[in-house]
């Protein structure tokens, strides 16, 4: 019992010598070696490394590109409407040493720093620029002037800005009403400007149809009256032709015609004289009627 007993007891003061003395360094991250607050070695490779126990101290260091969230940042822009911007900022750690010997290698405290450069830097882009600006094709060209001014501060503290994105640029909310019922309004007088300009289109259209029917109609009757003319003439000129080529024949009909008016009806009673040029063709003109014999 007595030698197991100091065989444990040698385990584990062994595995609490290696555990003083040995120390391994993830694939994921970076590790300073301090001996008494001092740097003695910058390890960035992954692995099992030694140390002096209660001499050195071994200070781990986030060695991967990380993201930071910065939401609702207050901006202005050129027209002086107030915006909320979200912004996402990737970073990581560049100088080991200057990042611990800045911000005693605190990720909490770098971000801070580099985030009160970000508000400003959001204030000076937004302000040169309108809203519309920020949603067109300059956001690139924001995003990147925003990334330069931060990185001039990062660098001091040891830590490379990789890139900011804007993900988000909205009104604040005490503005979203006005602004709605700002675009409202300019909707509201744009769509009666349409009607207006809609019904004095359909005036003049109309206008247009009533007179071209009106041009249309007088040409209409003006060549009708035209062509009735020319067919009266005609007329004129065939009975002309058929009076010269037979007088007598047109006189027949022009009495003919004269029987049958005179004639229409039972009622119709003439008062003339058996000598008249009415009875032309009725018989030898002159000569007495038969004499009736009365009834018996």
């Amino acid at each position: 019992m007595s030698l197991m007993r100091n065989l444990g007891i040698a385990a584990a003061g062994l595995a609490l010598i290696g555990s003083m003395t040995l120390f391994t360094v993830d694939q994921r991250e970076k590790a300073l070696v301090l001996r008494f607050g001092e740097v003695k070695r910058l390890i960035e490779k992954p692995g099992l490394y030694a140390k002096i126990p209660f001499a050195d101290q071994v200070l781990h260091i986030e060695g991967r590109t990380f993201m930071w969230s910065s939401d609702d940042k207050a901006v202005q822009v050129s027209d002086k409407q107030r915006y909320l911007v979200d912004a996402i900022t990737l970073a990581r750690v560049m100088d080991v040493q200057k990042f611990r010997e800045t911000v005693g290698a605190d990720l909490d405290l770098a971000r801070a720093r580099i985030e009160t450069r970000l508000d400003a830097a959001l204030r000076q882009t937004y302000g040169k620029r309108t809203f519309e600006a920020a949603l067109s094709k300059d956001r690139d060209v924001m995003m990147q002037e925003i990334r330069d001014q931060v990185r001039g501060e990062a660098q001091a503290l040891g830590i490379q800005i990789v890139d900011v994105r804007i993900r988000r640029t909205d009104l604040m909310k005490e503005v979203q009403e006005a602004t709605f019922e700002r675009m409202k309004s300019e909707r509201l007088a744009e769509a009666q400007d349409l009607r207006g300009k809609g019904a004095a289109m359909n005036t003049q259209m109309k206008a247009e149809a009533d007179r071209k029917a009106v041009e249309m109609t007088s040409e209409a009757n003006r060549q009708a009256e035209v062509i009735r003319g020319e067919g009266d003439a005609e007329r004129v000129k065939v009975f002309a032709d058929a009076t010269q080529k037979d007088p007598e024949f047109y006189a027949f009909y022009r009495s003919m015609e004269a029987y049958a008016q005179s004639l229409a009806t039972k009622d119709t009673t003439l008062v003339l004289n058996p000598d008249s040029d009415f009875f032309k063709y009725f018989g030898a003109r002159g000569t007495k009627p038969p004499e009736v014999a009365p009834a018996p």
